[in-house]
This record gives structure tokens, sequence and C-alpha cells, in this order.
């Protein structure tokens, strides 16, 4: 046990009620240990996809569109590595998803990057981006094109208040670096706005205030308008935007990370307990733009708390909850819980939900959703060559929803239509996404 830990458990024992540390998974599952299961039925067994593409449980359908292979409404190629994706009400009746891709230069051929006019792209070297859908009433695809291209990495995001979509770059590439040398013409490592009534490429603007680092997903505070951010690293940091101008990132804004009060620089990779809150206080970061990769250091040097791996992060019921994919006491990923402030002037607290105590359970946690009967769907990105879209119940109980038939790769992207009737969700490679519909009631 280092130093750190050591003054950490100290510090909660004295000040919080002498908590328990578990270091066993019984002691962590207290619910477990009560004879509560870990699991549950959800919506039941999964059958067999006789396409071997999806399994769902009985009485779920699904319809595939826009694969790569396929062809966008402008003649040009639909690209692969699907990832984040939001979805937002559009004009009679439609559906409209906004989608990344996570290429990136250097991929290989058949991993078909973003293609749009050299003059639409951030960086003509950089072969990511978003696409842009519109789905009808029947789950049918109306037409697809490009939206966001030039950037690299488009890994996660997240939607607006005001009708966007939040790109963010998963990479801090530079030209200077001589591993990149040839690959990319400009600094990269920023967030992009991509409108919804965009139906063509936009003119693209990095999102510099909101730093420049390994972004994976965003999610606004409808009350503060504070935006919180992922970065996946495994030393990567928990953060917060306050805007200048609610609805305009462009005129900038103070980035700041979280820190654990009364204990600085703690790594929270194990050594939890569940759903104990401890308070939190915002630390500023001095440069959000620096040339070399440098944000997460400053943070740290101040205090902020690291998180293995910050990766799928959504806002639910005034809550916001984020993955730690490779957290936990067996690195199979964590589940935490912020509560935010009434105003950006407090810090508010932060707990662990869950975390995971299998594979078999639940293996990398990654993008989720909340669901519209208040459970969580959870994208597995697992390396045992099974991954899953998991349901979490509010008392942190899981069941499989879902199981990538065709291949290793990832689910990605989870989100509901706005009538709440058909989940749309990603297959990372070869790209493809999926409208899934059925009985939902049977979880009500």
């Amino acid at each position: 046990m280092g130093l750190q830990r050591r003054r950490f458990l100290t510090l909660a024992a004295a000040g919080m009620g002498a908590a328990l540390f578990p270091q066993g998974l019984q002691l962590l599952y207290q619910r477990a240990a009560q004879g509560q299961p870990l699991t549950t039925r959800g919506f039941g067994p999964l059958v067999k996809d006789p396409n071997g593409l999806l399994d769902l449980p009985a009485g779920f359908r699904y319809r595939v569109f826009s694969k790569l292979g396929d062809r966008l409404s402008d003649g040009t190629p639909v690209p692969t590595c699907h990832d984040g994706m939001a979805a937002f009400p559009g004009p009679d009746g439609t559906t409209i998803l906004v989608r990344n891709h996570e290429t990136y230069p250097g991929l290989p051929r058949a991993f078909q990057g973003v293609v749009a006019p050299q003059e639409r792209m951030y960086d003509p070297l950089a072969p990511g981006g978003t696409t842009t859908l519109v789905i009808s009433k029947d789950r049918r695809l109306l037409r697809h094109y490009v939206s966001l291209a030039g950037t690299s990495r488009n890994c996660g995001g997240g939607k607006t208040l005001w009708g966007s979509w939040i790109s963010c770059e998963e990479t801090v590439a530079t030209p200077e670096h001589p591993a990149n040398q040839g690959l990319v013409q400009r600094r990269h490592g920023y967030n992009f706005e991509v409108p919804i009534q965009a139906k063509e490429p936009v003119t693209p603007l990095p999102l510099k205030a909101m730093g420049r680092f390994q972004h994976e997903a965003i999610a606004i505070d409808p009350k503060t308008n504070i935006l919180y951010q992922t970065e996946d690293r495994g030393d990567s940091l928990f953060y917060r935007f306050i805007p200048k101008q609610p609805g305009n990132l462009a005129a900038g804004g103070e980035l700041q990370a979280l820190k654990i009060k009364g204990a600085p620089k703690l790594n929270t990779a194990e050594g939890f307990p569940l759903r104990k809150p401890f308070e939190v206080e915002w630390v500023p970061i001095p440069d959000p733009d620096p040339a070399t990769d440098t944000v997460r250091y400053q943070g740290y040097e101040q205090g902020a708390a690291q998180f293995v791996r910050g990766e799928g992060l959504c806002y639910a019921k005034g809550e916001f909850y984020f993955t730690a994919t490779s957290g936990g006491q067996k690195r199979l990923g964590q589940i935490w819980r912020y509560r935010p402030p009434s105003t950006s002037g407090e810090g508010g607290t932060i707990e662990l939900f869950l975390e995971s105590p299998g594979k078999e359970v639940l293996d990398y946690p990654d993008n989720l959703t909340m669901t519209p009967w208040g459970d969580f769907l959870c994208c597995e990105d697992g390396n045992d060559g099974i991954n899953r879209l998991v349901g979490i119940t509010p008392a942190g109980q899981m069941y499989t929803f879902a199981r990538n038939a065709l291949n290793n790769q990832e689910l990605t992207g989870v989100c509901f239509s706005p009538d709440g009737q058909t989940l749309f969700v990603n297959l990372y490679h070869p790209g493809m996404t999926f409208a899934i519909w059925g009985p939902w009631h049977r979880r009500n």
C-alpha cells in the first residue's frame, strides 16, 4: 500500500464515518454478501441471430443501415470505425443521428475514412469526422452524408442543449512529433461542434478552450450549462468546462479538473466503497491548449484525482455517470456517479456507483446511456472477444441485452430515439448501425 493510499484511508476513517475500504470483492459488493444478486433477468436470455450479426432477447428485432461498403447520399463511401453517436428529433417524426468515425492516419485501406472536399477539412491528411443520418418513423434510412471532416480518432462526444453534437478527438497528434511527420498537418486533440441542421461538411472550428487532450465524451448540466468531459488515459482526469456564453462554446470559458477534498493526487483505480459520496472541488487548468500533452499533468499537480481510462459519460436525473474502463480491483471497469452543485462556485460529490466483479458480468464498460425505463445500457469494449450491451439497474444489478455475434469488435454509440421506442447502436468495424425495437415494456 502506497503512502498516498494510506493517507486517504486514514483521512476517510477519521472524517467520513470510519468507512470500510474493501480489499476484496466480497466486501466491495456488500449487497451480494446480504444475499442480493449482482445479476438480474433483464429481458430474458438472448436468442441466436440466424444472420450472425446481433443476438437479442426474444421479441426484439433490428434493421441494419449505413454500412462500410455502402455509399452515402453524395456517392462517397461510408466510412468505418463507427463510434460515439447521439439521436435528435427531426421534422415529420424523423430521427437525426450524428455519428463519429474513429478513423485516423495510418489505418489500413480497409478502414475507409471520411471523404470530403479539402476546403471543408480541418486537416487534409486526417480521415476522421462525423456522418449525419436521417431515419424515418418506420426506422428506414432516408439519407446520410458527411457533416465533419479532417479530424482524427473521433471517438466519443455528446449532444448539446441547443441542437448540436460535440465530436471529440481522442488523440494529441502534432505534425512536429517525429512519429506523425507526413501523417498530420495540424495539431489535434480538440472538440468540434456539428449542428444537426448541417447538410454538408461544416467548417471545422477547434474548441481550444475546452482543452487539448485525449477527449472521450461530454455531457451538459441543463441547470448550469456547465460541460463535463472524460479523458481516455490510464492517468486521466475528469474535467468541467464553464463557458463564457452558454450556447456559444467558441467564445471560450474556463477548464477545470476534479479534486477529491482532503485527498490530493488520488488514484481512484481501487479501494473505494460503493455508494459513499466524497466532496470534491475543482482546480483550474492554466493552459488548456498546450503545445505538448500536459493538460492532465497541470490538473494533477494541483491535486486532481486520476481515473483509469475515463470513457462513456451521460447525464441522468440531475446526475452524471461516467465509466473508468480499466478501473477496479480486477481492472475490468468502474462506473462513477457525480452529483453536481447548483452553482459553479460549489464542488458537488463523487462516488463509486459500480465496479465489475468479473468479466462474465461486465467487461470494460465504455459508452453508456440512460434508458426510458430508468436503467443504463452500457457498451463493452472487452479483450476476450465477446462484446455486449449490458443493462444496469439503479440498484447496480446487471443483465445482458445484446451481443455482437459477428466478430470481436465493440458495440458503440448507444442511444435512444427521441420517442424512446428505438435503440440505435453501432458495430465499430466493419462499421454498421443498428436500429433495435421490441417489447421494452417487459422492463417496466
